[in-house]
């Protein structure tokens, strides 16, 4: 975020009493789409939002993700690990957006839906907790 795209910024402006950690590595996760024929169930979603974290947590610096959604969506979000900081957020063609946030650590380990995702998410939040980390 911070280059004026994600539609989440403005709203994130105007709610300067969150605490600065909030901010920090900051992403918009409210853009990824699957084509019809994929959307065959939330555990589709779910490991495909995990796989799309699992590759921004080991190529970049990221902390923390936002989006705006409606209730419908908000309730799915809730369960990938997110929480609502500010319910109808703003208006849209839908009707009443919320403003979500999620943790990397919360959100990986919601999303890690198998034994296997389990250990790989808490492998790679050891390594991002490493001081020696460098983003590629």
């Amino acid at each position: 975020m911070d280059r004026g795209l994600a539609p989440c910024e403005a709203l994130l402006q105007g709610q300067s009493l969150l605490p600065g950690h909030y901010y920090q590595g900051s992403w918009e996760a409210g853009r990824l789409v699957l084509a019809p024929q994929y959307r065959t169930g939330p555990e589709v979603l779910k490991r495909c939002l995990f796989l799309a974290l699992l590759d921004l947590v080991r190529s970049t610096t990221i902390e923390n993700l936002f989006a705006t959604c409606n209730p419908a969506l908000g309730r799915l979000y809730r369960r990938c690990g997110f929480t609502v900081l500010v319910k109808n957020a703003c208006e849209g063609d839908g009707g009443n957006y919320s403003l979500i946030h999620g943790d990397v650590p919360t959100v990986l380990r919601a999303l890690a839906g198998t034994d296997a995702e389990r250990q790989l998410a808490e492998e790679e939040l050891a390594a991002l907790a490493a001081p020696d980390r460098v983003c590629a």
